[in-house]
């Protein structure tokens, strides 16, 4: 069944590529509609591909990246579980500073970019500080979220048994909440993900988004679109090979799927 699946989804692409250049083809060649040099095309992006993988510019910029949005992330969990937390456990939080969060989660991660550069300059710790601002607050709610639907009973019942706060939250409330709390995780990579992508095409040396920026500057739509395609294909294999892997494995343990 899955093999069957797998060749749907290639015949699907195959037919997509295909119809692409055939566009293209249309656009640009048998009906002038289109500037060549305005319009990617999949031999283009491909021929492009070959290039910066062959450069060492493409895998210079993906790992370059890939560090960033790692140390971004990892501080952003520490600091939206300790924050989604403390609005579980303090009221006064919960009314006044929820809203603010959930005001300032809506802003796009471009917003923070002027402050970046302001405070830090056309460094690292700017970037680093537009993926941090672009995904804590979403976690952070996602981990209010997760603590507030665990059922009241289980922490009762832990409280009855003379369960201390740090035991009821390593052997109570995480484990209850832990689905949910990867799929706030998931929620919040791509946030960073995208924050990331903003800090980069604003203040980087180095990476995707900056990648991104040069083939603007130097008119070469097709090294845009290769760029995009890498920035997407990244964020799928990240989100279906590690964070829905660990999702369906929990799922399964618990006996929720077949």
């Amino acid at each position: 069944m899955k093999g069957k699946t797998y060749s749907a989804n290639i015949l699907f692409y195959i037919v997509l590529i295909f119809a692409w250049q055939l566009l293209y083809t249309a656009a640009c060649d048998w009906l002038h509609w289109a500037k060549p040099y305005a319009v990617p095309s999949p031999v283009g992006v491909l021929r492009c591909t070959v290039l910066l993988f062959s450069n060492g510019t493409l895998l210079a910029a993906i790992l370059s990246s890939m560090s960033r949005v790692l140390l971004g992330f990892i501080i952003s969990v520490a600091a939206g579980i300790l924050l989604g937390i403390l609005i579980v456990h303090t009221r006064y939080l919960s009314q006044n500073l929820k809203p603010l969060i959930l005001g300032i989660q809506t802003l796009p991660s471009i917003c923070f970019v002027p402050f970046a550069i302001l405070w830090f300059g056309l460094s690292e710790s700017a970037i680093l500080f537009v993926v941090i601002m672009g995904s804590t607050f979403g976690i952070a709610i996602s981990i209010e979220n997760c603590v507030k639907n665990v059922p009241p009973i289980y922490i009762k019942a832990a409280r009855t048994m003379g369960v201390s706060s740090f035991d009821l939250y390593r052997r109570v409330i995480f484990p209850a909440a832990l689905p949910a709390f990867i799929a706030g995780l998931k929620q919040g990579w791509s946030f960073a993900w995208r924050a990331l992508m903003s800090g980069e095409v604003m203040s980087a040396s180095m990476g995707l988004g900056y990648t991104l920026m040069v083939g603007r500057d130097m008119a070469d739509i097709n090294q845009v679109m290769t760029v995009m395609l890498v920035i997407v294909l990244i964020g799928a294999l990240i989100d279906k090979g590690i964070f829905q892997l660990i999702e369906h494995r929990i799922l399964k343990a618990r006996g929720l799927l077949g």
